[in-house]
């Protein structure tokens, strides 16, 4: 129960970070450091939700 939770809260946080990641890439450039990070930071958003499946 609490993987399927902890699962749901990533998902909603991978959003907001991928819809933030975007933004910022549309009015910044996609390799502009505050872009970068806020995509390694997806990163790891990811990384952990896929750590979480296995």
């Amino acid at each position: 129960m609490i993987s399927f939770l902890l699962k749901k809260i990533l998902k909603c946080k991978i959003e907001v970070k991928r819809k933030d990641m975007y933004k910022k890439a549309e009015s910044l450039g996609f390799t502009h450091p505050r872009v970068v990070k806020c995509s390694q930071e997806l990163d790891v958003l990811l990384n952990s939700y896929f750590d979480q499946a296995a």
